[in-house]
């Protein structure tokens, strides 16, 4: 898939670095959710503890794990939008002038 418009491939470039961004901070957040206490010491307070844990980290559908891969889909879609962008106009989107695209939304 490619884009055929360089402002639209500059936009969605710049769309997966905020998404990143916000991916990055939910994943620091995330943290918090392995920190599980307070059900008591009951063998189903320790065991409800360990399931907690589990669905914030260490399971193929843990929070951790589904943050993860949603970094590595928008990793590969900023790639996507970048070669597209390249392939218009013959540059590096990093490289290319914000100011040209600014009033552009």
């Amino acid at each position: 898939m490619y884009l055929d418009d360089e402002a639209a491939a500059y936009h969605c470039f710049k769309a997966c670095d905020k998404r990143l961004a916000d991916l990055d901070s939910l994943m620091t957040a995330a943290k918090y959710t392995q920190r599980v206490s307070g059900f008591g010491d009951f063998v189903m307070g320790r065991e409800l503890e360990a399931k907690f844990r589990k669905q914030a980290s260490g399971e193929p559908n843990s929070i951790d794990a589904v943050i993860r891969a949603d970094i590595e889909v928008v990793k590969e879609l900023r790639e996507v939008f970048a070669l597209s962008f390249k392939r218009l106009t013959g540059q590096d989107v990093e490289s290319a002038s914000a100011i040209k695209y600014a009033g552009q939304a």
